[in-house]
């Protein structure tokens, strides 16, 4: 087992690396789809309203289903979650976490909202952030990786 801490937003986060008599990780794997929604200068973040983690702040976007693509699959999570309309462009990362529990892979896109409006449906609050808000929030440890990426990318 191999152990890894990391300070996230004032809390030390323990990764544990548990591998099986084989060597390979033995935990659940889930492949998810992250949407970064750029406008104006402000990227898109919403609260979680529910787990472990509530409270905690996570760019949009949802598990991949069986035999869907990512980008279908972010469409589909940002309708469910928003009732929103997005474009999908460039892969920004592919980001591989291990939290305790699981393995996860999170692909993560720029967006644009081709819909002004949005409604939130699982979320608790949602924000837009510029470049120098984006370290004010408490982030889910995989998606504070991305910030550095996205403030290129604003």
């Amino acid at each position: 087992m191999t152990q890894q801490n990391y300070l996230v937003n004032q809390y030390l986060v323990t990764v544990r690396k548990v591998k099986s008599e084989n060597g390979l990780p033995n935990m659940k794997t889930i492949e998810v789809v992250a949407a970064i929604i750029l406008k104006d200068g402000e990227v898109f973040v919403t609260q979680r309203g529910y787990g472990d983690f509530k409270g905690w702040w996570e760019f949009p976007g949802g598990k991949v289903e069986e035999r869907e693509c990512p980008r279908a699959a972010l469409v589909r999570e940002i309708r469910e979650e928003l009732d929103a309309e997005i474009s999908v462009g460039e892969l920004l990362e592919t980001v591989e976490w291990d939290y305790p529990n699981f393995h996860l892979t999170m692909h993560c896109f720029i967006c644009s909202l081709t819909s002004e409006s949005m409604h939130l449906n699982e979320h608790e609050a949602a924000a837009w952030l510029t470049k120098d808000e984006l370290k004010s929030v408490e982030w889910l440890p995989a998606d504070i990786t991305l910030i550095d990426k996205i403030k290129n990318a604003m």
